[in-house]
């Protein structure tokens, strides 16, 4: 009896034991900084309360070739987290074998829109040709250099696409990122920002005008992918199927991102 007394214990022990652990577990998230820092703090919030687990969110930007890598050219490095979310197109991340292709989940889309300095009118951006008057209007114009990020080539992508790369040239500026673009609008020095519609990104002095109609610009991918090398694959795949829930897509629309349904 002693025995069968002794080894409930040790196996309550060896429970109980087994319980902390998981409920220990830390799953390290890498997050493009345009999805919104506000949105997916909130997120990872609701996801440690539901499961107990931590959430150690590393901030990139979407896409950049040179140091400081995007989150996409992180993965292709091999410095993948638990969870890596990154921007389309994705081929070299996945082809670097440093995710799980088979965990790929598309959580919502990245929009682009127009934002111009605080007080100043808004422009018309309610047709694609509304969009294309405005442009051609604009005094100046200031996007993300394409060779350092997503957004940058979807703004030119979507010049491209209304015909009017060549005319808007003389006018057209280039920064490394969009805080510089939007310091550029909220100081008078661009009239307007071709940037992602995000509701928590913009700095004091800028206001948003809108998204860009769909036949102006295509909205980005966002994705999410397992790593292959997760510590804990189990509690990654809980947390991006979490960034994939219903709750997870009602913070996006509220945050001005596209929802995938």
């Amino acid at each position: 009896m002693k025995f069968w007394c002794s080894s409930l214990v040790v196996a309550a022990l060896l429970l109980g034991n087994a319980y902390a652990a998981r409920a220990q577990t830390e799953i390290t998230l890498l997050v493009p900084g345009p999805m919104g820092r506000e949105t997916v703090d909130k997120l990872i919030a609701g996801f440690e309360s539901e499961t107990g687990d931590k959430v150690k969110a590393t901030y990139g930007q979407g896409s950049r070739e040179t140091p400081p890598y995007g989150t996409r050219q992180l993965v292709a490095h091999g410095q993948a987290l638990d969870v890596s979310i990154i921007f389309a197109p994705y081929p070299p991340a996945v082809a670097s074998g440093n995710v799980d292709p088979k965990s790929a989940t598309r959580l919502a889309r990245i929009v682009l829109g127009l934002s111009v300095r605080k007080g100043a009118p808004r422009p018309d951006i309610s047709t694609t040709a509304a969009v294309k008057r405005t442009l051609l209007a604009a005094k100046s114009i200031v996007i993300v250099d394409p060779s350092t990020g997503t957004l940058g080539g979807q703004a030119m992508d979507s010049l491209k696409k209304l015909g009017l790369v060549e005319q808007v040239k003389p006018k057209l500026k280039t920064v490394e990122g969009s805080q510089e673009a939007e310091a550029m609008v909220a100081k008078g020095e661009a009239e307007l920002f071709i940037g992602p519609e995000v509701s928590d990104k913009l700095r004091d002095g800028v206001d948003l005008a809108g998204p860009l109609p769909r036949g102006a610009s295509t909205p980005i991918d966002v994705v999410g992918y397992v790593s292959s090398k997760a510590k804990d694959p189990k509690a990654a795949k809980a947390l991006l199927q979490y960034l994939a829930s219903p709750e997870a897509e009602a913070a996006y629309k509220a945050a001005r991102l596209e929802p995938t349904h």
